[in-house]
């Protein structure tokens, strides 16, 4: 094996591996921040000896040994060690044995706990959202500061800020390394959910940049969702945002051309549809609704994702079930931006003049202003009702305020489209 190739195995190593070796040493030790430390310690490490000595069988034990080891030495290099002695013995129920052998002991118990303690800390409200994002990828996910820096577009030392910040404001507000309980656990899984969310949907929809897909977020986003789920196996919700996530990435093979361009819903060949993921989204959609006596947000737009997936073609979407459940949607979790789906399904329900009408009510909202998918709504009803002019206008305003390069040249085409349409009908 070369070189490059022991990189890349590592690399992959990594990625499965890190979040247990974070969370069970930020289990003993209290501080996320010195845990991510010493497990970059111990990937310096193997980048350092696996070259030469090989690949272990197992390397993520071995991975886990070394940040043991780096851990221990710290310990013992610093007070510390005098009081984890004695928090470790009341920990283990055990005060026969050394502090060294019950961290060693600890460090390997109850590594599902303590992925489930390193998600609901690294998504703490106390932090921003855009510190919750990147310290969740840094730690759950695996990612470097330049692959987090390149997901987002954003500049490298903006991410490495924002991961120091947020450590920071950890240590300073002193969040215990625990999962919560009562009221405070449903709060803080509302903003567990929402970051896991917020990485799907800049993988689905790129926010900026050349993209219109970015495949790898979509994955971080289902594997950090599918771990929550068998973490949570009774919470309703996490299981709605999962069956969400699966159906909507089921479509991502038919989303884009063969040149990268973006194909919206209506026009995708569901033949790519990846049938395995909409059968997982499925199940876990029929989970989330027996677990739960009236749907939450996530479970009610997992069953909108799922009114498209159950059909075969364009002309047997239930529209005036989708209209439904963003009614549903609008009573539990109000916004602009879900009244804009809303009038999408009137408008593939009733017809683009009701969608329309309910659209030009939501002209005035503040959020909305630069929103670029408003006038591209707008536009998309107008030319529906032959307002080709007032279309095209629509279009090329919704180009005018996406980052996204293929998304804006997707919408100029459908201006171009508008004008070309006006000539065809020889209107002035």
């Amino acid at each position: 094996m070369t070189v490059a190739d022991t990189h890349r195995a590592i690399d992959a190593v990594w990625r499965i591996e890190s979040a247990r070796i974070i969370a069970g040493l930020a289990r003993i030790l209290r501080d996320v921040g010195l845990a991510e430390e010493l497990a970059q310690d111990a990937l310096v490490a193997a980048l350092e000896q696996w070259p030469a000595s090989g690949i272990p069988d197992n390397p993520g034990a071995w991975l886990m040994a070394v940040a043991k080891h780096r851990a221990i030495d710290r310990l013992r290099r610093s007070k510390l060690f005098e009081q984890k002695q004695g928090e470790l013995a009341r920990e283990l129920q055990s005060r026969q044995e050394k502090a060294v052998a019950d961290f060693e002991t600890a460090i390997d118990d109850d590594i599902g706990d303590d992925l489930l303690r390193l998600i609901f800390t690294a998504c703490h409200p106390v932090l921003s959202p855009e510190g919750r994002v990147a310290l969740t990828l840094r730690l759950l996910g695996g990612l470097n500061t330049e692959e987090i820096a390149r997901a987002f577009l954003v500049p490298e030392p903006t991410v490495a800020q924002r991961i120091v910040r947020a450590k920071r404001a950890l240590a300073d507000a002193r969040i215990p390394f625990e999962v919560p309980r009562g009221s405070e656990r449903a709060a803080r899984l509302s903003s567990v959910l929402e970051v896991i969310y917020l990485v799907f949907n800049e993988g689905y929809t790129a926010t900026a940049g050349d993209d219109w897909l970015r495949p790898a977020l979509c994955e971080d986003a289902l594997r950090l969702g599918r771990i929550l789920a068998e973490l949570t196996p009774k919470e309703p919700e996490v299981h709605g945002l999962v069956a969400l996530m699966e159906i909507q990435a089921s479509r991502s093979r038919a989303r884009v051309g063969s040149a990268g361009e973006p194909i919206l819903l209506m026009d995708q060949d569901r033949s790519r549809w990846d049938q395995l993921l909409i059968r997982r989204g499925l199940a876990a959609l029929d989970r989330a609704e027996k677990l739960a006596a009236a749907r939450g947000p996530y479970t009610v737009q997992a069953a909108i994702a799922a009114c498209h997936a159950r059909a075969r073609t364009p002309a047997e979407t239930d529209w005036p079930r989708i209209v439904s459940l963003y009614e549903a949607l609008a009573q539990l979790t109000p916004s602009p931006i879900v009244e804009l789906n809303r009038a999408v399904a009137i408008a593939m329900a009733f017809g683009p003049a009701a969608g329309l009408e309910v659209i030009d009510n939501l002209a005035s909202e503040p959020s909305l202003i630069a929103y670029h998918l408003f006038p591209s709504v707008r536009g998309d009803f107008l030319f529906r009702l032959g307002r080709f002019p007032d279309a095209q206008a629509e279009f090329e305003r919704a180009a005018s305020l996406t980052r996204n390069a293929r998304e804006s040249e997707l919408l100029l085409g459908r201006a171009r489209a508008c004008a070309q349409a006006q000539m065809r009908s020889g209107s002035p």
